[in-house]
Parts: structure tokens; C-alpha cells; sequence
């Protein structure tokens, strides 16, 4: 996100989340240790970063993220495209690795650069576990060779990618949460060679998630999307002619014209409204067969908390952490400047559990 603190700190001022009240849905009995619902005592929002915008922006924008080092691993697709997967490397004179191994799918736009993704990859280092992020199509600072790009429903892409890496665990980020725990809910008890999974800022509900980024001050988010979503759109309309009507690519505004115009013709869907309601990963959470981890902040600003699914809507394999903060996929903690190692912590945490 490439938004100016100084520009954006009136906005902010003015939309600033309000502690949330508690929900109260009882949980359901199962084979996983469930914390209260909407609860973890483990986290808690630092004084100066109360904010769910900031929650969201600063991780991004503050340096003092990890540095890795990745080997790239170029995977031939069944239909004849190619996905990049960077496996994190120890730091020199470090010892390889030789704990569990676990994938991270990586959200909208997003790649093995991202923050969370450079803080994940170096807490499992530091455990000596494996870490892999596998880049959605495209992703990886490459054209896919394919008109079809990535999407929130793509739970066939992560069904071949995981059948072949077979990691002990596996998690993911936003749209790749979402893509995640459809697969997982899809597949039931055939997923079950994955021990653990996690799925962090799913946008459950996605035509909710697209009303709520295209209002307000979640505009900003639209459009930082928007600009790298039609660079790329434009680019692979140049490689194949007639693929979409390029003057609605340009007039695009929010996720209601960018999926209507390109993402839903292109992966098979009738319409944005189409490919949110086949797409959505709330639906499918009710037949998730391995133990998974469902954590999403409920003051996200990309999703509201009255659509999160409860624990009627779930499983009994799934555990539901709502923290009442954490913006989307932000979880900083600490003095300023403020530390991202509250996530990869817990993430680890849970996987423990079943390592």
C-alpha cells in the first residue's frame, strides 16, 4: 500500500474502529482445543495503533520486516502454464531445516514479498521448519503464459499445487485464505493429508467484502488494487486480442466492474454477482474434515464482522479467532515502531498442536 501517513491521518482520525462488543455464540464440541468465540487473549492492539485502517496500512508501509532469501522453483501447470514457488533459504551459516513443511498461499496481487509472507517464512526458519510461498499465477514478477490469471475460488489450482508439494501444513492470506478454506470444505476428508491448516483475512462473504472496499476511506484500498489489476489486465488484453472489453477494463472503479468485466469471463463465471456467490468460502466451511484455523480481526475494514460465519456455520474441525482488532491481515504489536510477529507466532502456535 502506497498511501502517505501524512495525507491520510485526518481520515483516519475520523474512522477510527470502536472496540467491538464481545459475541456470546457458544461454541461446538470438537476434537480441537476452541478458545472463547471471537476471543484470543494472546493479542491486543498496542495504544498508539488503535486504528483499523493503520492496523491495515502500517505493516507495509514501516520497514523492519524480515529479509529472505528464497530459491525459486518454476512448476510446469496441467494446462500448460507455469506457477513459481520460493522456497525460504537460512541465512548463511545457518542450518537447513528440517522440521515440517508448511505452504503459504499469498493474497490479491500480493507475492512471496509481501509482509506476511517475509514474516512467516522467517519464524519457521528460526524453529527450523521448512516455509514455501507459492505464487498465484502471475505473481511472481512474470506473465503467466495463460488469458486465465488467479482468483478467490480457485480451489482447483490449490488442489494440484498441494496433491504434488504435499506440506504438513499449509496456510493462507485473504485471497488466498478464501481459496484455501474452499478447497478444504470442497475435498473434506480427502484433504487430510495436510495435518493443520490456517486461513487469515478471508474475505468470507464476497460480494459483502467488495460493497464494503468500494465505500469510504476502503476506496483507497479499491484503488491500489485497481492499479496493478488493470496494468496487468491491459497488458494480457495486448497478447490476446478480444479477450475483454478494454474501455470497461479503463472505466473500471471498484471490484463490482473489475470482476464483472475480466475476472468472471475469464475463469468460467457468468458475472461478478456469480463468481462471489460460487466463490465465497463461508459456504463451504461447514465440510472442512481437517483441524483448521479461521482468523479474522472483526474490525477487518476489507470485510464487515456481521458476516463472519459462527460456529453453527462451521465444522466441528474449525476453530473460529475473531480478535477485535487487527485490521486486515496486520496483528502489530509492541512499541513503536511496532512488531509483525504476533501473526507467524500464532500461526506456529497452532500447527504445533498437530506436528
Amino acid at each position: 500500500m502506497k498511501h502517505s501517513m501524512e495525507s491520510c491521518t485526518d481520515i483516519l482520525s475520523r474512522n477510527s474502529g470502536s472496540d467491538l462488543p464481545q459475541p456470546t455464540a457458544p461454541g461446538i464440541p470438537g476434537p480441537i482445543p476452541r478458545p472463547p468465540y471471537g476471543a484470543d487473549p494472546d493479542y491486543r492492539a498496542p495504544g498508539w495503533l488503535r486504528n483499523r485502517h493503520l492496523q491495515t496500512i502500517w505493516p507495509v508501509m514501516v520497514r523492519g520486516t524480515p529479509v529472505i532469501q528464497y530459491r525459486r522453483e518454476r512448476w510446469s501447470t496441467p494446462d500448460g502454464d507455469f506457477i513459481d514457488l520460493d522456497w525460504a533459504v537460512p541465512p548463511p551459516g545457518a542450518a537447513a531445516g528440517t522440521g515440517p513443511l508448511v505452504a503459504l498461499f499469498h493474497g490479491l496481487e500480493g507475492s512471496s514479498a509481501s509482509h506476511y509472507a517475509r514474516a512467516l517464512m522467517s519464524h519457521l526458519l528460526a524453529a527450523g521448519w521448512r516455509g514455501v510461498v507459492i505464487n498465484w499465477r502471475g505473481c511472481s514478477g512474470e506473465p503467466n503464459l495463460l488469458a486465465r490469471a488467479y482468483h478467490s475460488g480457485d480451489s482447483a489450482e490449490v488442489d494440484w499445487i498441494l496433491r504434488r508439494l504435499r506440506p504438513d501444513f499449509v496456510a493462507g492470506v485473504s485471497l488466498g485464505a478464501n481459496a484455501l478454506l474452499k478447497w478444504l470444505g470442497e475435498q473434506g476428508s480427502h484433504a487430510g493429508f495436510v495435518r493443520a491448516a490456517a486461513g487469515v483475512s478471508a474475505p468470507q462473504d464476497l460480494h459483502a467484502g467488495a460493497a464494503a472496499l468500494s465505500r469510504g476511506f476502503n476506496r483507497l484500498y479499491c484503488l491500489n488494487f485497481m492499479k496493478t489489476l488493470k496494468r496487468k489486465s491491459l497488458l494480457k488484453l495486448d497478447r490476446f486480442p478480444g479477450l475483454y472489453d478494454r474501455q470497461r477494463v479503463l472505466a473500471s472503479r471498484d471490484f463490482f466492474d473489475f470482476d464483472d468485466v475480466v475476472t468472471a469471463p475469464l475463469h468460467g463465471f457468468e458475472s461478478a454477482m456469480d463468481y462471489w456467490a460460487r466463490s465465497s468460502c463461508k459456504q463451504y466451511l461447514g465440510g472442512v474434515e481437517v483441524p483448521t484455523l479461521v482468523l479474522n480481526a472483526r474490525n477487518d475494514p476489507f470485510l464487515p464482522e456481521r458476516v463472519l460465519a459462527r460456529h453453527s456455520e462451521v465444522s466441528r474441525h474449525v476453530v473460529l479467532d475473531y480478535p477485535a482488532h487487527g485490521g486486515h491481515a496486520g496483528f502489530v504489536r509492541g512499541r513503536l515502531p511496532g512488531r509483525g510477529d504476533w501473526l507467524p507466532q500464532r500461526l506456529i502456535r497452532f500447527f504445533r498442536q498437530f506436528a
